[in-house]
Parts: C-alpha cells; sequence; structure tokens
C-alpha cells in the first residue's frame, strides 16, 4: 500500500505536469480544445486547493503533536525541547 506521503508526491507530480500541459498547450484554439483546458485549470485548482488543505491538516497535527510531547516530558523552554529532540541514547 502506497504511504500518504507517497500519495502526496505524486499529487504534487500529477498537479506539475498538469500546469506543463496548460502552460504548452495555451496555442492550441478551438472549442474543443478549450473545453479540455477549462476543464483541466478546474481540476488543477480543485487539486491544488486540495493539497494545500491537507498540508494544513498535517502541520497542524504535527504542531498538536508536539504540543503533546512537550507536555508529556514537562519540555518547559525551547531549549528543552531542544534537548530532547536531539537526544541521544547511548
Amino acid at each position: 500500500m502506497p504511504s500518504q506521503e507517497s500519495l502526496l508526491d505524486d499529487l504534487r507530480q500529477v498537479i506539475e505536469n498538469a500546469e506543463e500541459l496548460l502552460k504548452n498547450t495555451g496555442d492550441y484554439h478551438g472549442a474543443l480544445y478549450q473545453a479540455a483546458r477549462d476543464k483541466l485549470a478546474q481540476a488543477l485548482h480543485n487539486a491544488t486547493a486540495e493539497l494545500a488543505r491537507f498540508e494544513d491538516v498535517q502541520i497542524d497535527r504535527m504542531i498538536e503533536l508536539t504540543a503533546i510531547a512537550s507536555r508529556l516530558h514537562r519540555d518547559l523552554t525551547g531549549e528543552a525541547k531542544l534537548l530532547r529532540a536531539f537526544k541521544r541514547d547511548v
């Protein structure tokens, strides 16, 4: 099963490819081309918005988990958090 990060990377690649396709097909004229480009532009807009929303959710989750870990380990200062983050178990 692909990981969430792998799926996000694939989505980013699809978005980049769609942007490139739109950029490189601007010289094609005709109703069919324009309809296809409009559909692709709308799908690209929706995918970009969903990716941004998902990344915001991930950041919020990381902030929440960091706060929980800080409380659990009683990391009251930034220094304590950094020291715990880089602590080596020997």
